[in-house]
């Protein structure tokens, strides 16, 4: 995995979380954005990573985004590890 993929994994992690109506109010209390100012923060790295960490953070939120993905469970994590602020153990 390069961090091109890592950040295009979190993309569509953003877009699966965003569709979700019942995840999405959480998502934006919990990260500070709105739907406005979305598009812009969604190129930022850091950003992407807390999506990240949202997902991971939510087990049935990751299955979820996997199986509508058809990713396997363990890529988001792998990503997760490209990007800023992951603790590499």
């Amino acid at each position: 995995m390069t961090p091109d993929s890592a950040q295009a994994i979190a993309l569509q992690a953003l877009a699966h979380i965003v569709s979700d109506e019942a995840v999405r109010p959480r998502f934006f209390e919990l990260s500070g954005l709105s739907g406005n100012g979305l598009r812009q923060a969604a190129q930022d790295p850091e950003l992407l990573a807390g999506v990240l960490d949202f997902i991971l953070a939510h087990e049935s939120l990751l299955t979820g985004f996997c199986k509508s993905a058809a990713i396997a469970p363990e890529q988001p994590a792998r990503a997760r590890a490209l990007l800023p602020g992951a603790v590499l153990l």
